[in-house]
This record gives C-alpha cells, sequence and structure tokens, in this order.
C-alpha cells in the first residue's frame, strides 16, 4: 500500500504587529493581525524531513516586521501584496504565497472635545479584512472584505409567505426588528485600486443598503447588499456575504398584566438563522478569492 502527499501550504498565524507613524505630536495607529502561507515544492520536507526548501516560520513573521519598518505599513492589500511577492520572488521552491490580514480600528480620544494627538481608544468588534495571493506564474488576485460589523433596523422587516408543514410554529409577521452580523468578502478585478477608498466606499453601500431596504427576507436584504456594492465600486467582481440572523423575540408581558406595543425584545445568541449568498457581474468563470464557507 503506497500514499500521496496532496495539496498543502504552511506558514506564520496570529502575527500580531502595531506601527505607530509620528507626524510631531500628532500620531497615527495602524494595528494588524497577518497571516502567512506558502506553498510550492515541498514535497521532501513531508516524505524525508529535508528542510532545504522550508522557509522558517520564525523567518516569516521577522519579515513582516522588518517590511513594516523599511517600507512602512499602508492599506493592508498593498502591504498583503509586497509580502507575498516578497516570499515567491526570493524563495525559489515557492510558488502560490497567501497573506491574510485583519485590521483592527482605533479612534481618537476626545477628552475635552478635541481630538488627542496621541490617546486612542479600540473600536468595536469590526475588523477590515484583506487577502492577497501571487504565484510564480505573477498570477495575483487581492481580495477586501470585513468582519463583525453588526447593523440593526428597528422596522421595516417583515417575514410571512413561507411553507407551513406539521413542524412549523413560526408566526408569520408584518413587522419585526431585523439584525445581523455582517461577514463579506469581495474580489478585485485590478490592482490599480485606491484601496482605502475602494474600502470606504464599499462599507458604506453595505450599510446604505441594509438601512434602505423594505425587507422581507434576509435574503432579499442580502442580495441589496451585494448589488449596492457592485454599483458603488467598479474594481469589485463579486461579493460573498454570510449574514447570520440576530433574532430578536417580542417578550409577553401578559402575564404581568402589561402590553408589548413592539417595544421590550429578548435576543437570544443561539440558534440563530444564518444566511449566505454571492452577488457577482455577470461572468463565465468562478471567483478564485477567498470563501467564508
Amino acid at each position: 500500500m503506497s500514499f500521496t502527499l496532496g495539496a498543502n501550504q504552511y506558514g506564520k498565524a496570529g502575527i500580531r504587529l502595531v506601527s505607530v507613524e509620528r507626524d510631531g505630536d500628532r500620531h497615527f495607529v495602524t494595528d494588524f493581525t497577518v497571516a502567512t502561507a506558502l506553498a510550492g515544492r515541498l514535497d521532501d520536507t513531508h516524505y524525508t524531513g529535508d528542510n532545504s526548501a522550508v522557509l522558517a516560520t520564525d523567518t516569516q513573521k521577522n519579515t513582516v516586521y522588518a517590511f513594516a519598518r523599511e517600507y512602512g505599513v499602508g492599506e493592508p492589500e498593498a502591504f498583503g501584496l509586497r509580502l507575498a511577492r516578497h516570499f515567491v520572488k526570493t524563495q525559489e521552491p515557492i510558488y502560490h504565497a497567501r497573506i491574510r490580514i485583519e485590521q483592527h480600528t482605533w479612534e481618537r480620544l476626545a477628552p475635552h472635545g478635541e481630538p488627542a494627538p496621541h490617546s486612542f481608544v479600540r473600536s468595536g468588534g469590526e475588523t477590515r479584512r484583506a487577502e492577497v495571493i501571487v504565484t510564480e506564474e505573477h498570477d495575483v488576485s487581492v481580495s477586501s472584505g470585513l468582519g463583525d460589523l453588526t447593523v440593526l433596523n428597528t422596522t421595516n422587516s417583515e417575514f410571512h409567505g413561507f411553507p407551513r408543514d406539521k413542524y412549523t410554529t413560526l408566526p408569520e409577521t408584518r413587522e419585526r426588528m431585523l439584525a445581523t452580523s455582517v461577514e463579506a468578502w469581495w474580489d478585485h478585478s485590478s490592482e490599480d485600486v485606491d484601496w482605502g477608498k475602494s474600502y470606504a466606499d464599499a462599507r458604506d453601500a453595505l450599510v446604505t443598503a441594509f438601512a434602505s431596504t423594505y425587507s422581507l427576507s434576509l435574503q432579499q436584504t442580502l442580495f441589496s447588499m451585494g448589488s449596492h456594492v457592485l454599483r458603488k465600486c467598479p474594481s469589485v467582481d463579486e461579493i460573498r456575504l454570510s449574514l447570520p440572523n440576530k433574532h430578536h423575540n417580542l417578550v409577553d408581558l401578559t402575564p404581568f398584566g402589561l402590553d408589548n406595543p413592539n417595544q421590550v425584545y429578548v435576543a437570544p445568541t443561539e440558534p440563530y438563522g444564518l444566511i449566505q449568498g454571492t452577488v457577482h457581474r455577470e461572468r463565465e468563470l468562478p471567483s478564485a478569492g477567498p470563501q467564508l464557507w
């Protein structure tokens, strides 16, 4: 009986990078969590333990920090492109480099109504994301994204007309709270992109669509959100969305002699509906970007 090595990659995950740019008394903080993943002609290290083609994951980590000092950090997409190209160019056995970055946001404190030059507070759970793939054939793909963007509409949402069988207990509703925590990745068709503006435009399109769509289903809202991003961001070919339905259920207050005119809710964390989908421009080939599921 014989066995064959399949697809494989290796790298360093959880590289915490915080960079401070100092413009006189005014400072700027960039906070990344970086993950590297390299693939190539690495059969020997798996079969025999020969590490002559293996760039140590510690070296990959050190490269992240050195590049932050030597070239600066900037936008996560640009930083990821620089790292991925370096690994493929300088390591002959490596033909595929994937860099994934999460950016954590810090906001300036304003203790006396004026933004402090060097004092910050960590923003909520929302994170900005980027993933870059570079191959030795000079193929490049860049995807941007975000996670944990929690949004809520207190009205303008319904859910009715769904099939009913002997196991159905959910009542139809013409008025409900709609909340979700957005996870999204979108793929770019070019590297010639103003990454900061493109991200801001995509995020604005997502929240604008969520707020302005009268929702008859979370699926309808998902398609509206994805369509808004494609409409506003010409460099984006496809967007993948994962939207957990963060249920808000009216509390029955009749045992206490009280009514509840859509005012008091309970927000259970589990179980929850999970709505996922892809919106893309008309095309023939499937996307090669990072998948949400």
